[in-house]
């Protein structure tokens, strides 16, 4: 049986890009996005945590609870803001995958990176997802 809806996390909104970027530009963002992405992931995993807490909470203890977690989902939300003022996509929350808007032979592509990768290795067509990574070798970036 579902818990009171009152304890349903509110939604964080996902990050949204219009800024392109060249592989250059995008790696040297790298070291910001990296100590945000790594905030990401880790209040990710507070808030799942949190929220199993906050659906098995009883009685008196379900607005503490509650209120912990909102807490925890504004902060993720704030970590989300912060990465989007940058202007990369957040792709997933748990492995901290990121899409750089970038450019492929005059059409839009992403330059995708995930937490852990040393640098911009990878892009893939818009509607191609990460399955569709290609070498970033192969990349022909163009205005």
């Amino acid at each position: 049986m579902a818990g009171p809806s009152f304890l349903t996390p509110k939604p964080v909104s996902p990050s949204r890009s219009t800024r392109r970027f060249t592989v250059e530009q995008a790696n040297r963002t790298l070291p910001l996005v990296r100590r945000i992405v790594s905030d990401i992931v880790k209040s990710h995993q507070r808030v799942t945590a949190l929220h199993v807490a906050s659906v098995s909470a009883t009685g008196k203890d379900q607005p503490a609870a509650q209120t912990a977690l909102d807490r925890a989902v504004e902060q993720l939300q704030n970590y989300v803001d912060e990465l989007a003022g940058i202007g990369c996509q957040l792709k997933d929350y748990q492995t901290g995958l990121i899409d750089f808007l970038g450019r492929h032979e005059g059409r839009d592509v992403c330059l995708c990176w995930k937490l852990g990768e040393e640098k911009i290795s990878y892009w893939h067509e818009m509607t191609a997802g990460f399955a569709g990574r290609a070498p970033i070798e192969t990349l022909r970036e163009t205005a």
